[in-house]
């Protein structure tokens, strides 16, 4: 028996785009990687969403990323450390001014789309994010792939690194997520996500995410509850 905690991205809404199923995922979450207003979440976005993920007893992780509107943060974009260190500082800011309007705080941070990919390998971008949360908030643990250079990093600004697993992602025989744009990148049938899910926890990982934006992400989702539940894995949050 393991404690799991189960994450998605929510609050990927900006002005009349209301984003993915939101209010569908929130039930069955732990945590909520909440958008931060550079690849998606406008001021309205943000407080509406912070106040779902409390009412669901939801820890509010913020979903920081490239300044990318426009490419849904799903672009590498090769910013010099010191301001990529910022920008992360700004969205960890603006995040936690709505967390606190809701009667909450931000708890972790999980980088985005690209930013996410990049510091896998990119060791000056994984510093300069590992350095924004500890400037911020030395006590936020950091959401990420196993053997990546934010674990590094995280570890060496002092921070907490918490392992992530993807349900509804294809791995590369290396560990890393198969790109997006390439067949089979996205893993759709409940079943089978379920499954994977299962995998990755009896390898170790600590939380498990599935996509709001996977085609069919409640029923997925739902499906990856019921099987770590009937695996005898407790649900929680990792950062309470």
């Amino acid at each position: 028996m393991a404690v799991v905690d189960l994450n998605s991205d929510i609050g990927e809404g900006f002005g009349t785009w209301p984003g993915g199923p939101d209010e569908e995922l929130a039930p069955h979450l732990t945590s909520a990687n909440i958008a931060c207003g550079f690849h998606a979440g406008d001021p309205s976005t943000i407080r509406r969403t912070c106040e779902l993920a409390v009412r669901h007893a939801c820890a509010i992780g913020a979903q920081v990323s490239y300044p990318d509107l426009v490419g849904f943060g799903r672009r590498f974009i090769d910013m010099q450390p010191a301001e990529l260190t910022d920008a992360v500082v700004y969205q960890l800011g603006a995040l936690e001014a709505f967390a606190r309007l809701a009667g909450s705080r931000v708890r972790y941070v999980k980088p985005h789309g690209a930013l996410y990919n990049a510091v896998v390998h990119h060791h000056a971008q994984a510093r300069a994010v590992a350095e924004a949360i500890a400037q911020f908030d030395a006590t936020l643990p950091v959401l990420g792939l196993p053997d990546s250079a934010i674990e590094s990093a995280s570890h060496a600004a002092g921070l907490r690194f918490v392992t992530e697993g993807f349900a509804d992602r294809a791995y590369t025989p290396q560990g890393t997520l198969v790109p997006r744009t390439q067949p089979g990148a996205l893993i759709t049938d409940p079943v089978e996500a379920a499954d994977q899910a299962l995998q990755l926890v009896g390898r170790g990982v600590a939380s498990i995410c599935v996509h709001s934006d996977t085609p069919g992400a409640p029923t997925i989702l739902a499906a990856v509850a019921r099987a770590l539940s009937a695996g005898g894995h407790v649900t929680q949050p990792f950062a309470p």
